[in-house]
Formats: C-alpha cells, sequence, structure tokens
C-alpha cells in the first residue's frame, strides 16, 4: 500500500551517510534522488525511504507520534540494522526483542531526531 515515506533532514550528506549504512545491512540502497530527495529501496515496486529538506525549504523536524517501520526479512536483519544504526550515533529507543508473538522489533532515533522501526513480522 506504502510507496514510500518521507524523513526531514537539516544535512543531507550526514543522514544519507547514516542510511546508506544502516539501510545496506538489510540490502537497501539509494535508487535516485531528485537533488533534494534521496530515495532508498530494495528493488523495483518495493517500498522506498526518502531523506531530505522540506519542500517549503523551513528546518526539517520530525513528528511527534511519528515512526515509519522497515519491515526486515528476519529477526538476524533487525539486530543488525538496529546495531548498525546505534553504532553510527543513533539513539536507542527499545533495544531488539520479541514484542508480540508475530513482532519482533527494534526501536532508534536517526541524526535528525525521527523515530525509526525496524521489525520481522509474521
Amino acid at each position: 500500500m506504502l510507496a514510500y515515506v518521507t524523513l526531514g533532514s537539516n544535512d543531507t550528506d550526514k543522514a544519507c551517510a547514516f542510511y546508506d549504512a544502516v539501510l545496506g545491512e538489510m540490502g537497501a540502497k539509494q535508487v535516485f534522488n531528485n537533488g533534494r530527495l534521496y530515495f532508498y529501496g530494495t528493488g523495483p515496486g518495493a517500498p522506498m525511504l526518502a531523506i531530505g529538506g522540506p519542500y517549503d525549504e523551513k528546518a526539517a523536524s520530525c513528528g511527534n507520534g511519528v515512526m515509519p517501520a522497515i519491515a526486515a526479512p528476519d529477526a538476524a536483519t533487525v539486530d543488525k540494522v538496529y546495531n548498525k544504526a546505534i553504532e553510527l550515533g543513533a539513539q536507542d529507543e527499545g533495544a531488539p526483542g520479541q514484542r508480540m508473538p508475530t513482532f519482533y522489533g527494534a526501536y532508534f532515533r536517526d541524526p535528525d531526531g525521527n523515530k525509526i522501526c525496524v521489525c520481522k513480522l509474521g
């Protein structure tokens, strides 16, 4: 259902370096950019995550209650992504673990303060 989610950044170079490494842990890479937004994905037709400055050119800020969840193929990938994010200076918002019988997830805040969940469903 989702095509992509955009996260605002005030330093796209720093944000792209962070997401190149973090999303690289699950096989995602920057697939294209338009000079303002940088799109990450795993392949054609798959949902993407975009990083960039707001269209109105005002400062980016993270939204309270806004949290994209990135699907991982397995719990080991959740652990790898979370650990890479923390290694790169992300703020811990919840270590990897089984939250419900069908949900294994981890939470962190990126360098711009955006809250991210990486999870294995099912």
